[in-house]
């Protein structure tokens, strides 16, 4: 028994080698990869912490501002934490798949093809290098699952009260942490083992425990007339017959594409393996309660409206597990096709050295040529000019790259956030061609436009903006906001 326990444990110490290795590259990529609108409009969050925001829950600030602390306002900074929370979830996700996942061959092994299987994925090689709120939405939701394999593997309570603080803190990183927290409580209701539990004090304390964390996103909604609740939950009845079938194909084409190919299909195996073993195995069915009713809830969101590619990664974890069954063979292969398309993007977004166009590289589309823009624009703007832009992501995104200057926002939103308004002066107003139809001037009391500027990266052109010399009425100016200024 000593030499196969002792072959197991260096396999494991091997993988955690490999884990370490992707984890530095991951940092490198992250630091080298400009930040995106999303990642730059994140981080005004961070320099304006509140207990909630129009989007999306405060979670992705905090991080962001823990990263900066540590790192500084670049690139690094703002992602620290991904890299980071990547990999510490990686050793929780294969804990967990030590408890919950198929019984059939070593538990090492299941360890670490859940963990490969779920690295592989091009889901988590981009959200790995970069912030956005589904980065500790992945990271609470995985801690949560862990909890649930510790409660099954050892009975013992006290794991409700884990998995509610990591509900909890899921839900102050995205709201569709309620779907897994929702599909826990059907399978409470809905099985002899959780009905079980529902006789002890322990899954309650565990819901209060998540209610109380999540208490101040509710208390922020409730101060500004619940715009984030309304904003996120408004469409979900949404039915539109003619248009399902182009959103369900969209669905299904993000996820094979986040997935990748070969491990979609390992997913999917996973799920027909674990739906066929749920009646005599207590892991099999609470992940199966976990996938499939959030599953239904995305399905039925598209029969109305689209459903964006992002939104089930939450569940990528949990289908990692799933699909770690010895007898799928061909894991390797996937893992392999996964991780050689993640290069390939880490690759592109950070030398680009295929010239696409804007259409076909979310790369140059999303994140080139910012600093030359910035530079372009403080050059037009003159001494003492403010720079302002109507698209909430590129004024954040002239706020990091022109920290000497006054970078003003102009748009609704930024009524909800604790900055101050506008009031007064001359500068320049940046608008994309894209939006110039609809260009709303009625913040200037003068705007005259001076010419057009473009986002380049090596001659490819991502974005053109037309450019207007403004002036701003006196006084506040209602929708906008001075917005930080990077360091």
């Amino acid at each position: 028994m000593t030499a196969p326990a002792g072959r197991a444990g260096l396999g494991l110490s091997r993988w955690g080698l490999v884990l370490a290795m992707v984890t530095l590259l991951r940092l490198v990529v992250a630091a080298w990869t400009p930040l995106s609108p999303d990642e730059a409009y994140y981080w005004v969050w961070s320099r304006a912490l509140a207990p909630g925001y129009l989007d999306h829950p405060p979670m992705v600030a905090l991080w962001i501002r823990a990263g900066t602390a540590l790192a500084g306002d670049g690139a690094l900074g703002v992602r620290l934490l991904a890299p980071l929370s990547a990999a510490v979830g990686t050793l929780f996700l294969a804990m967990a798949a030590r408890d919950l996942g198929d019984r059939d061959g070593p538990p090492g092994g299941r360890m670490v093809r859940a963990a490969v299987l779920l690295n592989a994925t091009l889901a988590l090689g981009i959200g790995a290098v970069t912030m956005t709120p589904d980065t500790p939405l992945l990271f609470f939701t995985t801690l949560a699952l862990w909890a649930l394999g510790r409660l099954l593997a050892t009975g013992r309570g006290a794991w409700w009260l884990v998995m509610g603080v990591a509900f909890g803190l899921a839900c102050d990183s995205k709201y569709t942490a309620v779907l897994p927290a929702g599909g826990l409580v059907l399978w409470c209701l809905c099985s002899p083992g959780g009905r079980a539990w529902l006789r002890t004090p322990w899954p309650w304390g565990g819901a209060v425990l998540a209610t109380l964390l999540f208490l101040p996103v509710i208390g922020w909604n409730h101060a500004h007339h619940w715009a984030s609740f309304v904003r996120q939950g408004g469409r979900a009845g949404d039915w539109q017959p003619a248009r399902a079938v182009r959103f369900l194909s969209e669905l299904a084409g993000g996820q094979l594409g986040l997935m990748t190919p070969l491990i979609a299909l390992g997913f999917g195996a996973g799920i027909w393996r674990a739906w066929r073993r749920a009646a005599r195995d207590p892991g099999a069915m609470v992940l199966l309660f976990w996938v499939v009713p959030s599953a239904l809830v995305f399905v039925q969101h598209a029969l109305g409206d689209r459903v964006q590619a992002n939104w089930p990664v939450l569940l990528y974890p949990v289908l990692a597990i799933l699909a770690a069954a010895p007898v799928w063979r061909f894991w390797r292969a996937g893992a392999v096709l996964g991780c050689a398309l993640t290069l390939l993007v880490y690759v592109q977004s950070t030398l680009a050295p295929v010239s696409l166009s804007p259409h076909l590289d979310i790369t140059l589309r999303q994140m080139a040529g910012w600093q030359g823009l910035a530079r372009t624009v403080d050059t037009m703007a003159g001494p003492g000019a403010f720079v302002a832009a109507d698209e909430y992501g590129l004024a954040s995104e002239l706020a990091l790259a022109l920290p000497h200057r006054t970078v003003i926002g102009i748009e609704p939103r930024w009524a909800l956030f604790d900055l101050p308004p506008a009031a007064g002066g001359a500068g320049i107003f940046l608008c994309s061609l894209r939006h110039l139809r609809d260009l709303d001037l009625s913040p200037f009391s003068h705007a005259t436009r001076i010419g057009t500027v473009e986002r380049t990266r090596m001659g490819n052109v991502a974005e053109r903006y037309a450019v207007f010399r403004v002036t701003l009425a006196a006084g506040p100016v209602a929708g906008t906001a001075r917005l930080p200024a990077g360091h």
